[in-house]
């Protein structure tokens, strides 16, 4: 015989019903901040992989500097003469691969000629307003095209620069062309605390690199192989030297002022370069055997 009698169901009050609700909600957040500490670990690993198969720099190589007198600037009759003639000096660095253009003052009398001030790769410098001039336009040359709406502002001196046929220069990138490395700026975008800086570099998405750096400063970037269908970009900030030592690609000259031709020589940046004011080399070598990089003076 059975029973046709159902068994009391029992009810529970809304107190029991709440401490579930927080005990399963909790479980859930649990659950959630463990999945997220797993992918930032594996993704910290793989970034350390990939760091470790970064190949190291290899030694110093052989370099080359032009130097440029600013008055040369002053033998064009137009504007847009001088213009293209301060084009043809850059499109001729690259070709030859020069390291570093300077652009001398060859002018004695500084008290009654016109100067202009501008910042070069190491400092603010005020010199003729024709040295200026061509230091401004090698130095709107070499700057890759999606840069320079955002390290050179509309200016007199560059007023004719459109008219110039570009460089074509390898670190002169695309959109649409891959490769290691690129030039960027940093951007203004908002970044987690011990994250690094969102660097533009010309590509459809931003890329996260391993540092903190100021806003507007322009870096080299390594950009990271990411995985497959991924959004992000991920990069190291490595020296400007760098991608022509490892790859041996031409990577773009930098631009100094000297006040006059000795400084060319005495203000050399590079290591074994050549301090007219002691007559040796920063090697102690004699002037016969000092290994300065050479120089190409076109005046």
């Amino acid at each position: 015989m059975y029973s046709n009698k159902s068994q009391p169901v029992k009810l529970q009050s809304w107190s029991e019903v709440n401490k579930n609700r927080k005990r399963e909600r909790k479980e859930w957040k649990d659950k959630t901040l463990l999945k997220k500490k797993k992918v930032e670990e594996e993704n910290q690993c793989e970034l350390k992989n990939e760091i470790k198969e970064v190949p190291k720099v290899p030694e110093e190589i052989s370099t080359l500097s032009l130097a440029v007198p600013g008055s040369i600037l002053e033998n064009a009759q137009s504007a847009e003469l001088r213009t293209y003639l301060a084009g043809q000096i850059a499109r001729t660095a690259c070709l030859f691969q020069v390291d570093e253009v300077i652009v001398y003052d060859d002018y004695g009398d500084e008290a009654n000629c016109k100067k202009s001030t501008i910042e070069d790769d190491y400092g603010m410098k005020t010199l003729r307003s024709c040295c200026v001039q061509l230091a401004r336009i090698l130095q709107y040359l070499e700057c890759p095209q999606y840069l320079r709406k955002h390290f050179f502002p509309l200016h007199n001196d560059l007023k004719f620069s459109g008219l110039l046929n570009p460089l074509n220069a390898p670190h002169h990138l695309s959109i649409n062309e891959n490769f290691e490395f690129r030039e960027g700026i940093v951007t203004n975008k908002p970044v987690k605390p011990g994250r690094g800086s969102i660097v533009s570099v010309g590509l459809k998405q931003d890329v996260h690199i391993d540092k903190l750096l100021t806003e507007g400063f322009r870096c080299t970037v390594r950009i990271l192989p990411g995985k497959n269908n991924s959004k992000k970009f991920k990069g190291l900030v490595v020296h400007p030297d760098t991608p022509r030592k490892e790859t041996g690609i031409y990577w773009g000259y930098n631009v100094r002022l000297a006040k006059s031709l000795s400084y060319v020589f005495s203000q050399c940046p590079y290591k074994t370069g050549y301090d007219v004011s002691i007559g040796t080399s920063d090697k102690g070598s004699s002037i016969d055997e000092f290994n300065c990089p050479p120089y190409i003076d076109i005046c």
